[in-house]
């Protein structure tokens, strides 16, 4: 069993910000597959369902992004799962928009939402690190994380939830490097890369 967790603030005012690219994900993941209906528990939302035969609880955190650990361990200590089963959608501003990087333990870059969890379950989880640019200088970072999505932004976006959505089984079934590639892949096809980016950055 694994539980994927997507980041993000609770609310409508907060719906299409590019912090809330984590719950976007979760999201369409659930839509995709067919998952239950989203139901309150846990301080959040989730949605059960199977991925690649495997099952697959997704998280919405309620409680705001700086308090995101808070609903992941509650969700964790009620189905037994060790950190190592469990994958984090998060925004990333280190990497360009619509690239994306799946990685196990590691820094957390400032984000807030990933310090809460890792002091609450450690730092051996899965982040799926979704790529949404760098406003160019850290006075800006604040502001542009709780911002809304440019319209010329909004197809990239939607194919990159497309991207994942297809490819979730891969990841559920701890094939991160192949997910990389195919999503990768599936936006190079849609025109967001040039055809010689080989998904490095």
């Amino acid at each position: 069993m694994r539980l994927f967790v997507g980041l993000g603030n609770p609310g409508a005012k907060y719906a299409h910000n590019r912090h809330n690219i984590g719950f976007m994900v979760v999201e369409e993941i659930a839509r995709r597959h067919g998952f239950a209906p989203w139901r309150r528990r846990f301080q959040g939302e989730t949605a059960e369902g199977t991925l690649d035969r495997e099952r697959v609880v997704l998280l919405r955190p309620l409680t705001f992004m700086n308090d995101s650990g808070r609903a992941v361990q509650e969700a964790a200590n009620f189905f037994k799962l060790a950190a190592d089963e469990i994958t984090v959608f998060q925004d990333e501003l280190e990497l360009p928009p619509g690239k994306v990087r799946v990685k196990v333990g590691g820094g957390i870059a400032g984000h807030n939402g990933l310090r809460s969890i890792t002091s609450h379950i450690g730092n051996e989880y899965r982040r799926v690190r979704l790529g949404i640019g760098h406003p160019g200088v850290k006075e800006l970072v604040h502001g542009y994380v709780l911002s809304d999505f440019a319209k010329d932004e909004r197809s990239w976006v939607e194919s990159l939830r497309e991207a994942i959505a297809d490819n979730a089984g891969l990841l559920a079934t701890n094939r991160d490097s192949t997910f990389q590639n195919r999503v990768h892949l599936a936006m190079q096809g849609k025109g967001f890369f040039d055809k010689d980016d080989d998904g490095a950055v």
